[in-house]
């Protein structure tokens, strides 16, 4: 960083989300039914970063907060930029595929969230424009085709976290 440069533009940053794509063994897939602008929608658990969080620790908190499920992350499926014309919102989105290990139904869901739900890819694609996003099919739709990378290809150097969630 260059203090000369104090008049200079701010530095444009998009936001940078998580989402989980879990299938179980019956080919269904979670996800979240959830209120954005008083309209239902649907979506993969996804959300944010944190400051000072691995983008694994991220995903797993995530999916944990949204639906109440405890996963195992098994690989990274892709990185997906995207702009929202809704929010106005540039996003980098980093998607990863894991297994469902228990259900933790005592589990207080993030604020918006009324519940997760299993479907079959059909019905995903069926919700068309209650999709949260164009990223819920890109990142299914990766996975499907075989697209994912070992968890070791997320390097996180962050004291006080591990490299691997």
């Amino acid at each position: 960083m260059n203090d000369a440069n104090d008049d200079a533009d701010p530095i444009w940053c998009p936001h940078v989300t998580v989402a989980s794509v879990v299938a179980d063994e019956n080919g269904r897939y979670l996800m979240v039914e959830e209120t954005v602008g008083g309209a239902i929608c649907y979506n993969q658990p996804a959300g944010h970063l944190e400051p000072g969080e691995s983008l694994l620790a991220a995903a797993l908190r995530e999916t944990l907060e949204e639906t109440g499920w405890h996963i195992e992350l098994t690989h990274l499926i892709g990185v997906h930029q995207w702009y929202s014309p809704h929010h106005g919102d540039h996003i980098v989105r980093f998607s990863f595929s894991g297994r469902p290990l228990a259900h933790a139904p005592e589990q207080t869901l993030d604020e918006g969230i009324l519940g997760p739900l299993w479907l079959e890819y059909g019905d995903i694609v069926a919700l068309g424009d209650r999709l949260r996003s164009p990223l819920v099919l890109r990142s299914i739709d990766a996975w499907l085709r075989g697209q994912r990378l070992p968890l070791t290809a997320i390097d996180c150097l962050l004291e006080g976290t591990e490299t691997r969630a």
